[in-house]
């Protein structure tokens, strides 16, 4: 089974930063696509930030010129560079992955979610 573990969330001040970063194991051959998504109380989930294999990337225009992504291929892990974090960067964020795998062939896959909270 793949899966797909976020790690690096946390509490910072306006104006800070973060690193997430997630990792993706399991019977993997090829990872095509992998992302960024996250959502509040009451609200839907909605696209941070994505990459593809071919090296495309995709923002939400709220992040754009503060967050980055990149991506390690050789060791399956997609990272998310947050600079200048405001509070309404409050949210969980999820790990995405379109992935082909020995058991599932092509899939939608995602992590557990990791709190990024930007308060005072």
């Amino acid at each position: 089974q793949v899966q797909l573990v976020e790690s690096g969330g946390g509490l910072v001040q306006p104006g800070g930063s973060l690193t997430l970063s997630c990792a993706a194991s399991g019977s993997i051959f090829r990872i095509v696509a992998l992302g960024w998504y996250r959502q509040g109380p009451g609200k839907q989930r909605e696209l941070v930030a994505r990459t593809t294999s071919g090296g495309s990337t995709e923002y939400a225009d709220s992040v754009k010129g503060r967050f980055t992504i990149s991506r390690d291929n050789a060791m399956n892990t997609v990272y998310l560079q947050m600079n200048s974090l405001k509070p309404e960067d409050t949210d969980v964020y999820y790990c995405n992955g379109y992935i082909y795998s020995s058991t599932t062939r092509w899939n939608e896959f995602w992590g557990q979610g990791t709190q990024v909270t930007v308060s005072s």
